[in-house]
């Protein structure tokens, strides 16, 4: 052989190994191996150190507390598309040519206006005697027939609907109590609960809500208040429905026997007007699955600033749910630099934060009724709701490799079992399900946005730290996060995403706990 035909050779060659050497954007692969050992590499671009920086950006007093509607939210919501863009997502809202990066839509923010309660000729004030929550099906003045009830399971044969349910409520009620009547009420058609508490707990309770309830709620737009009222009272209005004395209200709930008055009027009216606000969406599209979705969402809003406090006013949600936020920003990017260097994903992300989660979920279940991609193609949801963080029960032995783990097992036990092997493979946290079991009184599975998927029938792994002294307070500030436990909960969540991205078949669906 001449040499410069050996030389060409070698040159051919030398091209040849720098092709077997990985896939490229052009050519991806869809190799379930070879993207399972690509894995690490990108979960290890996901640090403590870039939590943190974008963390003290959107957690800082700057942002204002990111109240839904107002300036700090949208300044979030700009940072967080910035975010995308630069690292090469796309803005999958085709629909909205200003932003493709923004799913935007009206909420309503409602105020409480004029409010009474009045039995014969005594007239009882909002706000005084006693105080609404939620909506309101009496915005005009109505009479109204009351109905005593001592238990949620007497509801359904109290004849309720339309009616006015009664009933008294101590403080060790206030969570399994209220849960049961609410949902018990609005399926018997009732139009509102009262819950008459004692004299000392409604002026505490008046005192701990007395700045909520002032400020305007926020709802989905055209809630016309059809859900049962929510309404809290002295036992001089309780008594005064019930037809008796304050002092007989304190007999045993279950033998006690009242005959309410017949001439009930309620009036609390509100005054709405529409809030914009938009999620922020990112989107990896997938190579051979591309039509199937894996959704990675976390809540930008918080609470914002409450100006009646003394010092600190700023609410600034560092890890309620800024943690999530940063951990949603850090797998994006992840994920995007994975496509550039031709390891997939198979399967398309789409990387949501979503708005008005401290309002009721109401920015998760707006784009699960108006959907960017189908729902019937979403694969599964992987939430991250408040990490980096150690609850109650774990800073009494300062220990912050944990984390709950909550609804993993209630659509499909492939998810189960997939985040059981990732974390066993790659991060070794503890995972607790103490909140994941059924009969807990917190509820947790009902509280965070992955909820409205699962509703949906969409399978969802949920992670949380829990709750404590600074949950929804101003000292939930971005210095007391434990950065180096927040990176492993979301190396977690990125493994878990990326092996749903990447198998070769769609997860089961195969048990039904919505």
């Amino acid at each position: 052989m001449k040499r410069h035909n050996l030389y060409a050779a070698l040159l051919l060659a030398a091209a040849g190994y720098g092709c077997a050497q990985g896939p490229s954007a052009s050519k991806p692969t869809t190799d379930v191996a070879k993207l399972s050992e690509a894995a690490p590499k990108y979960a290890e671009s996901i640090t403590a150190a870039d939590l943190s920086k974008h963390l003290y950006i959107i957690a800082s007093d700057e942002y204002e507390g990111r109240n839904t509607g107002e300036k700090g939210q949208k300044m979030a919501a700009e940072y967080i598309a910035r975010e995308f863009r630069e690292d090469g997502l796309t803005g999958p809202v085709q629909s909205n040519s200003t932003n493709p990066y923004y799913q935007t839509f009206d909420l309503q923010k409602s105020s409480w206006g004029e409010g009474h309660i009045t039995v014969g000729t005594e007239k009882y004030l909002m706000m005084q005697d006693f105080f609404p929550f939620g909506s309101s099906p009496f915005t005009t003045e109505q009479n109204i027939a009351a109905v005593y009830v001592a238990d949620a399971a007497q509801i359904a044969g109290k004849g309720a609907e339309g009616k006015l349910i009664v009933t008294m409520l101590t403080p060790a009620e206030m969570q399994t109590k209220m849960r049961g009547f609410s949902a018990a009420a609005e399926k018997a058609g009732a139009k509102g609960v009262v819950y008459v508490l004692g004299a000392e707990e409604y002026r505490g309770m008046a005192d701990r809500f007395s700045h909520r309830i002032s400020q305007p709620s926020i709802s989905q737009a055209g809630d016309t208040g059809s859900r049962p009222a929510t309404i809290f009272a002295t036992p001089t209005v309780g008594a005064a429905i019930l037809g008796t004395m304050p002092e007989k209200l304190q007999q045993t709930a279950t033998t006690a026997s009242f005959t309410p008055s017949s001439d009930i009027k309620i009036l609390m009216s509100r005054t709405s007007e529409p809030l914009a606000t938009e999620n922020v969406l990112g989107f990896v599209e997938g190579t051979d699955k591309k039509d199937e979705i894996i959704v990675v969402t976390a809540h930008y809003d918080h609470v914002g600033v409450d100006e009646s406090l003394e010092g600190d006013k700023i609410y600034n949600g560092a890890n309620d749910d800024g943690s999530g936020t940063v951990a949603v920003i850090e797998l994006a990017e992840a994920f995007a630099q994975a496509k550039k260097d031709g390891y997939g994903p198979r399967r398309s992300v789409l990387f949501m934060t979503v708005t008005g989660e401290e309002k009721g979920l109401l920015g998760s279940e707006y784009y699960a009724n108006n959907p960017i991609f189908p729902l019937e193609n979403t694969v599964a949801n992987v939430n991250i709701d408040m990490i980096g963080r150690m609850d109650y029960e774990h800073e009494k032995t300062n220990d912050s490799n944990y984390i709950y783990v909550i609804g993993a097992d209630k659509l499909s036990s492939e998810l189960h079992q997939i985040n059981e092997a990732m974390n066993e493979k790659y991060v070794n946290l503890k995972l607790d399900y103490t909140f994941n079991d059924e009969n807990d009184p917190n509820r947790f599975y009902y509280r965070s946005d992955h909820y409205n998927f699962a509703k949906n029938g969409i399978p969802i792994v949920f992670y949380f730290n829990g709750v404590h002294d600074d949950y929804h307070q101003p000292g939930d500030e971005p210095d007391k996060i434990i950065y180096e436990s927040a990176e492993k909960v979301a190396r977690l969540a990125f493994h878990v995403a990326w092996e749903l991205a990447n198998r070769e078949n769609r997860i089961v669906v195969d048990s039904n706990k919505k």
